[in-house]
């Protein structure tokens, strides 16, 4: 889009409008994931709510495609479109925490470092995701899972209400009080029904956390499965825990003969206290010896970073998941033995139990598109620094999933963990009951289909 053409939302935008003939396109138009490269006509880094229905509103006169970036760490890269107009909001990312009520109000535009630094400062937190430089608003609109989910559910769960720019430019509070209908699905539709330009969180008290990462070689893979499958059933409730067939990063605390080693690792993150932690230590100790562990307490702001270094911004990045209701001797086999074959040191696994307070809320509490019964998600990450080793990762990632099918339940997968879904795959994540209602409200909040670069919900007729 040629300059002239952007003159009256140069104008009338507080923030800053980047066309392909302004300095700093470039970075402008970046998203995390590297393997995404694509040249949006306009991109408006939004400075405040007026400024998104500015935006849209010249989206929507000039027919353009119309994206919205809150971190932009989507491995779908769904923030950027080709001609399209990128509405930016990493210009709202102003975070005010109320530690009287346990609340913080949270900008479209923040990344869960953000939140996590500023409410920890009050000893308080909130359920995010596990790296820190993933966008508060794709996490939380998908579902979120976190290591604070068996304690606290879901992030949706904690959500209290949201500010939503609509298609036609309205700018609406919705909750359980105001527009309930779209409360209802933004926690879980994704971002098909507005512009979230801001988040009200419910929040906790959270300490230090108490960490345990064991680490086993492919050798012990297929009995490490089976133990970890062991513990992770026992454990205290509200204990976070996670395995990751990962590659070992040649840390200080990691032996040099295990440096770059593939295997996996068992993560448990207690929040009550190091007695009760000890006592979950001593049994993954003396149940099955690891090549080699990190026991320690941790703030939690640095345990939301634990993984940060196998997603970097700008990897080549590739994933798609899938629900099973249990790791069965088929699924073990089948990891175990695939396994092996990632190609990536940066490509993960990870494998996340679904259980105590995450398994106590309704199904039809939320428009969450997935099990509300314990069980697992498994995400299979790929993610390398060149186009081969992330193009062998792919079709590892694919085949893998496609042999985990017919051991999964009958849920299409965590949409956040997906790079690719169809209209029939987004139908089954949400089941045919949830699709049809989330259709509905869609057909109310946004019956042209505007927003409809995500997992696309289709407005009823």
């Amino acid at each position: 889009m040629n300059p002239p053409e952007t003159t009256t939302l140069r104008e009338k935008l507080s923030g800053t409008v980047i066309t392909a003939a302004d300095p700093g396109y470039d970075a402008a138009r970046a998203v995390w994931n590297g393997d995404i490269d694509r040249r949006p006509a306009v991109v408006a880094e939004c400075a405040t709510r007026e400024d998104v229905v500015t935006a849209l509103a010249f989206g929507r006169e000039k027919g353009l495609e119309i994206t919205v970036r809150g971190g932009g760490h989507s491995f779908s890269g769904s923030a950027v479109a080709d001609d399209g107009l990128v509405i930016d909001l990493g210009g709202l990312r102003r975070i005010t925490v109320d530690p009287g009520a346990r609340t913080a109000v949270v900008g479209g535009g923040a990344v869960w470092a953000d939140v996590d630094e500023t409410t920890q400062r009050y000893g308080l937190a909130t359920v995010g995701g596990t790296v820190s430089d993933t966008g508060v608003g794709g996490l939380t609109l998908g579902g979120g899972f976190g290591w604070l989910t068996a304690k606290h559910g879901l992030t949706i769960d904690n959500l209290l209400s949201a500010e939503v720019v609509t298609a036609d430019g309205r700018i609406l509070r919705a909750s359980e009080a105001e527009h309930p209908d779209l409360f209802w699905a933004l926690r879980g539709g994704g971002g098909n029904f507005g512009v979230v330009t801001e988040f009200e969180f419910r929040l906790h008290r959270v300490g230090l956390a108490e960490v345990g990462l064991f680490f086993w070689t492919l050798h012990d893979a297929p009995q490490a499965l089976r133990f970890a499958k062991d513990v992770t059933a026992t454990l205290p409730p509200g204990t976070g825990s996670m395995l990751v067939g990962i590659t070992a990063p040649p840390a200080p605390f990691v032996p040099p003969e295990h440096h770059l080693a593939p295997g996996l690792a068992l993560v448990v993150a207690g929040f009550d206290g190091p007695e009760r932690h000890a006592r979950i230590v001593e049994r993954i100790r003396d149940g099955l010896p690891a090549a080699f562990e990190l026991v320690t307490p941790m703030p939690y702001a640095e345990l939301q970073k634990l993984l940060d270094p196998t997603a970097p911004r700008g990897i080549l990045a590739y994933e798609k998941s899938l629900y099973v209701s249990s790791l069965s001797e088929k699924v073990i086999d089948v990891i175990a033995a695939r396994l092996p074959d990632k190609a990536s040191p940066t490509t993960v696994m990870p494998i996340v139990p679904l259980q105590d307070t995450f398994s106590t809320v309704p199904d039809d509490a939320t428009a969450f598109g997935g099990p509300r019964t314990p069980g697992f998600v498994i995400g299979l990450a790929a993610t390398a620094p060149t186009p081969e080793l992330l193009a062998a990762d792919r079709a590892w990632a694919r085949a893998l999933w496609e042999e985990l099918l017919p051991h999964s339940n009958n849920y299409g997968g965590y949409l956040n963990f997906m790079n690719e879904y169809d209209e029939d795959r987004v139908r089954t994540a949400f089941g045919a009951e949830k699709y049809a209602r989330l259709a509905a409200i869609k057909a109310v909040y946004d019956p042209d289909n505007v927003f409809h670069h995500n997992a696309n919900i289709r407005p009823a007729e």
